[in-house]
């Protein structure tokens, strides 16, 4: 049974274009070593009321890590070199090839993405579920424990933007 709303690449797209939450996305990814794809799909399940448990999320994230770290983290790293160099980079000809694998990277993740959907779609049993706090638990996971001042204020960055459904967000 689909969960009703975007899927998850049209939310997460949505939600990256908001004020403040592609910044926020990245700074967790920096500072946590986060993957944006995992806590994107947090968000997406906690606005349909459904609950991320550490233990699915573990799972869940397992699930990706290997195309993570094998495709989607080799296109973002090659994409960031081509910023600076090697020669004949930065040049007019080699910012087309950084957009193309910048176009395979976001592929890549979209492809991540739909993986994690069907997983969202088997955890759809369970209710009650607060967005920020199963970003919490995506946070916790990749920080491997507490969450600092600043990931907490990150974390409710991206919050603001997301459509609650008149539940006032809270990381417990």
């Amino acid at each position: 049974m689909p969960m009703p709303g975007p899927d998850l690449w049209n939310f997460s797209v949505s939600l990256y274009e908001a004020t403040g939450v592609s910044d926020a996305c990245l700074s967790l990814q920096d500072e946590s070593d986060l993957d944006v794809p995992v806590l994107l799909f947090a968000a997406w399940l906690g606005t349909r009321s459904v609950p991320l448990p550490a233990d699915d999320l573990e799972r869940i994230a397992k699930s990706v890590d290997a195309w993570r770290e094998e495709v989607v983290v080799p296109l973002r790293t090659l994409r960031k070199r081509l910023k600076t160099g090697p020669a004949p980079a930065p040049c007019k000809r080699t910012e087309a090839l950084r957009n193309t694998i910048k176009g395979a990277e976001l592929s890549a993740e979209r492809i991540e993405l739909y993986v994690l959907e069907a997983e969202g779609l088997a955890l759809v049993k369970a209710d009650g579920a607060n967005p920020l706090e199963n970003m919490a638990v995506a946070v916790r996971h990749y920080r491997g424990g507490d969450i600092s001042e600043r990931a907490s204020s990150l974390i409710e960055t991206i919050a603001k933007a997301l459509p609650l459904q008149g539940r006032p967000p809270q990381i417990s």
